[in-house]
């Protein structure tokens, strides 16, 4: 397991719902975590929307100062710099979408390649435009890549539609998330899937989550 986590991919591929979770999980095994909001592409859905629920399992929440408010103004948070020098933290980052939200990613950088204690992980949702193929979701990759100058480690199949996603739905889209392993030389970290779902899709590696709560 590596110390940061980070977590990319195109516009509603799902990665703050994984990386809320994946913050749960870590935090469930004793470890020490901190989880940063990098978004500042979507002000829709934040990791914001969890931090009751982080902090009440022990989990520090780093967010961008007007998240949540109407006010969405791209100022990053400083924080992060001394999350990332103490190293005393486990540390998930929840980085915009495409390569304009992963320009935010670039401030941290240098810091993050000098420790090479890290996984970027891609999160693909091959039912969502401009991701519906693997060659598709590649330029994509390759696109988040050059903004925020980190090479992705492993990718992340996240294919759903929403409340009507049944395990033939996820099923359908291996043949697509191993091409993609191919073509990228990259392994497929997990699988995830909403607890509510009724059944289990007959997949390796699956990472069971709860869906973010969205406050209105």
């Amino acid at each position: 397991m590596k110390r940061i986590s980070l977590f990319c991919g195109h516009y509603g591929s799902g990665k703050t719902n994984i990386a809320v979770n994946y913050a749960f999980k870590l935090a469930a095994e004793g470890l020490p975590v901190a989880i940063a909001d990098l978004d500042i592409v979507n002000p829709y859905f934040r990791t914001k929307d969890s931090e009751k629920e982080l902090e009440a399992a022990g989990i520090k929440y780093i967010g961008l100062p007007f998240a949540g408010s109407n006010v969405d103004l791209p100022a990053l948070p400083a924080e992060m710099y001394g999350l990332l020098e103490r190293k005393d933290y486990y540390v998930i980052m929840d980085i915009g979408g495409d390569d304009r939200g992963a320009y935010a990613l670039g401030r941290y950088t240098p810091m993050i390649l000098e420790e090479g204690d890290y996984e970027m992980f891609f999160v693909a949702n091959f039912y969502r435009p401009l991701t519906r193929t693997a060659e598709e979701a590649l330029g994509v990759m390759a696109e988040i890549e050059a903004a925020g100058g980190i090479p992705f480690t492993a990718i992340i199949n996240n294919s759903n539609l929403g409340p009507i996603t049944k395990p033939e739905t996820v099923e359908a889209t291996r043949a697509e998330i191993e091409k993609l392993s191919a073509l990228s030389g990259l392994p497929i970290a997990f699988t995830s899937i909403d607890a509510s779902m009724e059944g289990r899709p007959n997949l390796p590696d699956l990472f069971t989550m709860e869906l973010q709560k969205k406050p209105f």
